[in-house]
């Protein structure tokens, strides 16, 4: 009988509710509340499809990483890395002065290798599912989560909250948000 191992994705659910690390907020949303609840709803999709481990960064909706900006972004990475995670997923809202930038884009370490290929893949369902405008995928090797996992990482901009349009698609509809990523995993995966 052959043993297959099961795929370990982790799930960064970004920022912090409260505290330091907070994140973006816009439209009367928090980006650590969208970010929440779209990683729940991915990680449920994950393990009910049986070939997935997944651990998430934060286990309840109130939880807190770190005490400072730096360490809050050091936790996330140490447990990613001492889990042995295959995939790091990074959730998060943009926001930005200009309340007419709007869509959804992927920050990968380079652009190329596996990161970049599901990036590609996952940035397509998104933007066919959500109907968001396609910002590509882009480098960011100047992220610390991107730059200090050891695994291939991606750091999805789900939308921006700062822009009316966007917010209200990612407040009533994170189901769809977590599917697309869901979609773009298996279809990049198998």
């Amino acid at each position: 009988m052959v043993m297959i191992m099961a795929i370990k994705i982790f799930i960064d659910q970004g920022h912090n509710p409260s505290g330091p690390n907070t994140g973006s907020s816009g439209n009367g949303l928090k980006e650590a509340d969208v970010t929440y609840k779209v990683g729940e709803i991915l990680k449920n999709l994950l393990i009910q499809n049986g070939s997935f481990q997944v651990m998430t960064s934060r286990k309840t909706p109130t939880e807190v990483l770190g005490n400072s900006n730096s360490s809050s972004l050091t936790e996330r990475v140490r447990m990613a890395n001492n889990w042995g995670a295959d995939y790091f997923i990074s959730l998060h809202t943009n926001a930005v002065a200009n309340p007419q930038a709007n869509g959804s884009e992927i920050f990968t370490f380079r652009l190329s290798g596996p990161a970049y290929n599901m990036a590609r893949i996952i940035l397509r369902n998104i933007v066919a599912r959500l109907d968001m405008r396609n910002r590509g995928v882009k480098e960011g090797s100047s992220l610390y989560v991107l730059r200090r996992t050891k695994m291939p990482a991606l750091l999805i901009e789900l939308g921006f909250i700062s822009n009316e349009r966007d917010a209200y698609k990612l407040e009533t509809n994170p189901e769809g948000f977590a599917y697309a990523i869901y979609q773009g995993i298996l279809e990049y995966l198998f």
